[in-house]
């Protein structure tokens, strides 16, 4: 007689190595929220909000020394006898883990990129933030504040001791330190009327946090002419930062083909379009034209911008509820000026409640970046070509409904055995949702009887999609092939017909950072596949059923997904 248990019985060892892995997976969770209070806050755990993350050289020491050993902890965990969302939640864990390590102990940003070195998450997530009471929020804030001059001095320390710093990342350090001593200032006293008896303490901390930013803006503008370090990562690194980011498959060599041929493809597509908005057969230039004529026909302004996207929210909103899209989570959406603190790499994001927070009902926030002040009057006007009306709606519903805001709602709804969906997600599949999200809202039409707004918006959902193509070429050719800027310029002004000041802050973007670009296209084209798959596997499902499930298990990498959805 068989000593295993039958099929309609538990299997002892398998109960034995979920328990396991909950325990160790919830142990290295707590040890990764530890080691970074920023991270910890964002997800809306507070417990670290006294602390600033250290980088010194002997907390980078330690630090290796938790990571190796978590990656031991988990490399003993039998995945077949795990049920599939604990093996999800498990490959999700060991790939953070092993990119946490290999950052800190191969691309080593900590010694060259001083924006790895501001403060300004770790105070801003506090000073803006509804889920803590105004008390503890300031005492949070001094804490923080309080060490602040002992933080950028090993900033300093860790930045004058490196391979050199580059330019291009220094000055945006420059600017955003700027932008987080405005942060110190009215915020802070609106709080303070509403814990009045905290003000000495916490003034006496934000001005010695405010002394020392000066200090540090001071140093970091000295550096300027002297930081001629190349900011591109090379191919190798580039190729290594780009699989733990993406989680997927896809070489960085595949990646580059595709997504040349995709141009190629967007490019007829957007030509025949124009032709057809014209009423004339297709010529050379008039693409360009045509979106030019758009943008002028609904440029915004400064007193516009905010509005225009308010009232594209609420027709969004209408808009999924008429055509079934997915199901709205009752929860709500405000579109805000972007911090200043936080600008410098895109003109919008989505913040949501943190999914670990214990007061979930904070709104989430569009937030969008006017131009900068110290821009001249031309290169303003041209952000407000770039982003005019039709573009905005676009925008909003990449960055709300039934984009990421929706998703993010849904995500947060999830209930998994651990913390560890929660907390780990895969910009692949966030980032993958909202371009899936615009290319089917397009397909349905803004409205239902307004054929004309609907071909306007078809024309600037394809320079949205050049765009997201664009990204992932810039994103390879900048860091692994050398591209120049007047090469990366004319690829973006020219094929994606981008404004100037636009093409120029796209530029910086992909010097500042790396892989992240590439999220939008490769998301898309596995998002796309898997909606498409469920579709052919259950083919009496109503549509919103099939997003319903999509959306249904957190924000997993596409490939786990599938194993998830089993297509």
């Amino acid at each position: 007689m068989s000593s295993h248990p039958s099929r309609d019985q538990p299997d002892p060892g398998a109960n034995a190595m979920t328990d396991r892995f909950h325990s160790v997976g919830e142990n290295i969770l707590d040890a990764l929220l530890a080691d970074g209070p920023e991270w910890a806050d964002d997800l809306g755990d507070h417990r670290f909000r006294d602390r600033l993350t250290d980088h010194s050289a002997d907390a980078d020491s330690r630090r290796a020394g938790v990571l190796t050993d978590a990656l031991g902890a988990l490399d003993e965990i039998d995945d077949l006898l795990l049920p599939p969302a604990d093996r999800v939640d498990l490959e999700m864990l060991r790939n953070r883990v092993s990119a946490d390590l290999w950052q800190l102990t191969e691309l080593r940003p900590q010694t060259w990129d001083p924006l790895v070195h501001l403060p300004g998450d770790a105070l801003y997530g506090l000073v803006a933030g509804e889920d803590l009471p105004a008390d503890e929020r300031l005492r949070a804030i001094s804490a923080r504040c309080a060490a602040v001059p002992q933080f950028l001095d090993t900033a300093r320390t860790r930045l004058d001791g490196g391979p050199g710093m580059p330019r291009v990342h220094v000055e945006t350090a420059a600017t955003r330190a700027e932008g987080i001593l405005g942060l110190l200032g009215g915020e802070v006293d609106t709080l303070i009327e509403q814990a009045p008896a905290l003000r000495t303490a916490v003034d006496e901390a934000r001005g010695a946090a405010a002394a020392a930013l000066r200090e540090h803006i001071d140093w970091l503008r000295s550096r300027v002419e002297t930081a001629d370090a190349d900011p591109r990562l090379g191919a190798r690194d580039h190729a290594a930062r780009l699989w733990y980011t993406l989680d997927s498959e896809l070489s960085q060599d595949a990646l580059l083909t595709r997504a040349e041929s995709d141009l190629l493809a967007t490019e007829e597509a957007i030509a025949e379009a124009a032709a057809d908005f014209e009423g004339a057969p297709p010529r050379s230039g008039q693409v360009r034209e045509v979106l030019d004529r758009i943008a002028a026909e609904a440029a915004t302004t400064e007193e516009t911008v905010r509005p225009t996207c308010e009232r594209a929210l609420e027709h969004l909103v209408g808009r999924v509820r008429e055509l079934d899209f997915a199901t709205l989570p009752d929860h709500p959406v405000r579109v805000i000026p972007m911090p200043e603190s936080r600008r410098g790499m895109a003109v919008a994001y989505c913040d949501p409640p943190g999914p670990l927070s214990a007061t979930p009902e904070r709104p989430t926030l569009i937030a969008v970046a006017p131009p900068p002040a110290d821009w001249p009057a031309e290169r303003r006007t041209s952000f407000y070509r770039e982003y005019n009306a039709d573009m905005l709606r676009e925008l909003m519903v990449h960055e709300a409904v039934p984009g990421h805001a929706l998703q993010l709602a849904r995500a947060a709804g999830y209930s998994g055995s651990t913390r560890l969906r929660h907390a780990l997600h895969s910009g692949t599949f966030i980032e993958g949702w909202a371009v899936y999200a615009e290319d089917a809202m397009q397909g349905h039409g803004w409205c239902a009887d307004d054929p004309e707004r609907n071909r306007r918006l078809r024309l600037v959902q394809l320079k949205t999609r050049l765009r997201m193509i664009i990204n992932a070429i810039l994103d390879i050719r900048v860091h692994a092939h050398g591209m120049t800027e007047s090469e990366a310029m004319s690829l973006l002004v020219e094929r994606g017909h981008q404004e100037e000041g636009e093409a120029a802050g796209k530029w910086r973007r992909a010097l500042l950072t790396s892989a992240q670009l590439s999220t939008y296209y490769v998301g898309y084209q596995e998002v796309s596949a898997v909606v498409r798959d469920l579709g052919a596997a259950r083919p009496d499902a109503a549509r919103r059923d099939l997003h319903d499930e999509v959306l249904a298990h957190g924000s997993p990498t596409p490939r786990h997904l599938r194993a998830l959805l089993q297509v």
